[in-house]
């Protein structure tokens, strides 16, 4: 059986292209409203312990390390 994504749900996995400390730790992707996102984490440690940050970023919305070829500059 195909994996298919649920509503309000998500995976992470560990991050293979992790460069440098400011990379996320881990990606993957998740489902919220019917629309699809990607995810990324990081391990934090505070005075409280270790917690988990996340940011969200649309699927359709271009990352930083893509470039628009249309665009001539």
């Amino acid at each position: 059986m195909a994996y298919e994504q649920r509503e309000l749900s998500g995976s992470l996995f560990k991050n293979p292209k992790q460069t440098n400390e400011k990379a996320p730790q881990m990606t993957g992707s998740c489902l919220i409203g019917g629309v699809e996102y990607w995810v990324s984490a990081w391990t934090r440690e505070g005075e409280k312990g270790r917690w988990q940050s996340l940011a969200f970023t649309k699927k359709d919305a271009k990352t930083q390390d893509q470039k628009d070829e249309s665009i001539p500059f």
